[in-house]
């Protein structure tokens, strides 16, 4: 199963809040709730996400065999 919980590390690590992903860099208020949950979101919303972030696609998602 995928985890967002990387993504969230991030966040916190940056110093960047979810009111700036959405309201300065334009991330759907959607997708944020997406990953809270544990759904899918696109590759290219990863790549934004890393391109914002300045970081790895392992900065933002983890494969979790145990789920």
């Amino acid at each position: 199963m995928i985890s967002y919980k990387p993504f969230f590390d991030t966040l916190l690590r940056k110093n960047v809040t979810e009111y700036e992903l959405i309201f300065k860099h334009g991330v759907s208020a959607n997708t944020i709730h997406r990953m809270k949950k544990g759904e899918a979101i696109t590759t290219k919303t990863l790549d934004v996400l890393c391109y914002i972030l300045d970081c790895p696609v392992s900065d933002i998602i983890e494969h979790d065999k145990t789920k």
